[in-house]
């Protein structure tokens, strides 16, 4: 093995166990508290976890046994299934986070008449309609016998040199997958983020107005108090920006290099270097590790329910332990 492939095997088996680590406690999460259950969102978190856990228990191993041993892993008939796999969950997982952010943009724009348009039963249809979607595109690829195993990502996927004799075929599927998933992702992921972004910032006006007027009428504020004020001010200011551009730059990031190689690779008569088609292979499944910490873990209420979950598997109450915590910060 070169250099590179064992660079290259070290991160397909990091993001394989981030992956799964991951993914297990969002459904652990999930499982355990019936108020994360509740709320429709949950459905098309539910909905990428599972694609997630499916793609790193299936598609990321076999690539990690192509790079160490160079060749094709499993029979033909396998190596389609998984394959399968690979079009179905992608597509899958694009899909439920244009839904999520959807979802959001619901949520914020119209908060008073958010439980009436979307509800449970919203949630399914849109669940439906991302399987539906999924399933037509690999099952076409799998019925023309479009998937093999490609050497320039080694894994199981969408394979150019299986379309030799129905070319044009070939790239107008490829093309039209690539922009009904991932371009027509994204543009709903700008839209309705940023709409977010604009009500999120126009509240953050509102809310520094009334602080600033405040201040002004405290004339006997202590300075420290009117610098936190204005520190957190300015925070709030921030915080809605980051995470706009978490949801956008992680999806940007893992996905476009991906995209960008599938096109080239059909207009393209030159070779393309595998440590490239390797690496965009491992940004786009590093997405199904990120994701756990962008949509859920680093939400309050997926924290609150690890916190619980924790002290419940080393026996000791909540109340201990933030009384043991206090204990801890006093005597420092």
């Amino acid at each position: 093995m070169h250099a590179a492939d064992i660079v290259a095997s070290v991160l397909v088996l990091g993001i394989t166990v981030v992956s799964l680590l991951s993914n297990v406690v969002v459904l652990i999460c999930f499982l355990y508290n019936p108020e994360i259950r509740k709320q429709v969102p949950g459905l098309f978190i539910l909905n990428l976890t599972f694609c997630n856990l499916l793609l790193s228990v299936s598609n990321m191993p076999l690539t990690l046994i192509g790079l160490i041993t160079t060749g094709h892993p499993g029979g033909s008939a396998f190596c389609q299934i998984v394959g399968f796999l690979d079009t179905f969950l992608t597509t899958n997982s694009m899909l439920s986070m244009a839904a999520l952010s959807i979802d959001r943009w619901v949520a914020v724009v119209f908060p008073l008449s958010y439980h009436s348009k979307i509800r449970h039963r919203d949630a399914v249809i849109a669940l439906g309609y991302t399987w539906i979607h999924s399933l037509c595109f690999s099952t076409v690829a799998t019925c023309r016998s479009w998937i093999g195993y490609h050497h320039l990502y080694a894994s199981c996927t969408l394979c150019n040199v299986r379309a030799k004799g129905t070319g044009t075929q070939f790239v107008i599927f490829t093309v039209a997958l690539h922009c009904l998933t991932y371009l027509l992702t994204l543009i709903v992921l700008c839209v309705t983020y940023l709409k977010v972004l604009k009500v999120a910032r126009f509240h953050c006006k509102r809310i520094d107005v009334i602080t600033m007027q405040t201040l002004v009428l405290l004339v006997d504020i202590h300075p420290s108090v009117r610098q936190k004020c204005l520190d957190e001010q300015k925070r709030r200011r921030q915080r809605a920006t980051k995470k706009i551009s978490t949801f956008i730059g992680t999806f940007v990031v893992c996905f476009t290099p991906y995209v960008i190689t599938r096109i080239v690779e059909l207009y393209c008569p030159g070779p393309i270097s595998p440590h490239w088609g390797v690496l965009s292979k491992c940004l786009a499944y590093s997405k199904a590790a990120s994701d756990p910490f962008v949509y859920s873990l680093l939400r309050h209420q997926y924290r609150k329910t690890c916190s619980l979950l924790a002290n419940k598997v080393l026996k000791r109450s909540p109340l201990n332990s933030s009384s043991s915590q206090r204990t801890v910060n006093y005597v420092n």
